[in-house]
């Protein structure tokens, strides 16, 4: 399609976003107010679930990958634009799919995040965007998957 854009958004690069260590204070406090559910508002409970203990929502790990993921966007981006027209001004996300909560997040988990922008397109109905599409992942201390998703950003950019 493009190679500055290609070169801008280091597409098929895996990008480490940050690491979040989840403690059993945050997960009680974000699931009593998001996701009340016993296995993530009472350890004691939990112990007596297919988990086995406290586990996080999903909901919060997907939070989490996304501050982390906005922290991320212009530390990320160091390449000066070189292509035509304005430097590329990313714009909201119409939304994810595939995603996968493929291991629990537990109480002491350290979980490191990461995106791969995969690809672009024109958006036919709104000319000078563009939608980039990405995978998001997740994994924990001992490097196993704990969240995969499909995403995608809405981009301002000119292509060719």
């Amino acid at each position: 399609m493009s190679q500055a854009l290609d070169t801008y958004f280091r597409i098929g690069e895996r990008i480490e976003l940050g690491t979040h260590e989840f403690t059993a204070d945050e997960i009680v406090e974000f699931a009593r107010e998001f996701d009340p559910q016993d296995f993530h508002v009472d350890a004691e409970k939990a112990a007596h679930t297919l988990f086995g203990g406290l586990c996080a929502s999903g909901w919060h790990t997907c939070a989490m990958w996304m501050r982390y993921n906005c922290a991320a966007r212009e530390r990320t981006i160091r390449i000066p634009w070189h292509g035509e027209g304005s430097e590329p001004e990313f714009g909201p996300s119409p939304g994810f799919r595939n995603l996968r909560w493929v291991k629990p997040v537990y109480a002491g988990d350290r979980i490191t995040f990461f995106r791969t922008n995969i690809e672009y397109r024109p958006v036919r109905s709104r000319p000078g965007w563009i939608v980039l599409t990405l995978k998001g992942e997740a994994v924990n201390q001992n490097g196993d998957l704990v969240l995969e998703m499909e995403n995608a950003v809405l981009v301002r950019a000119s292509l060719p």
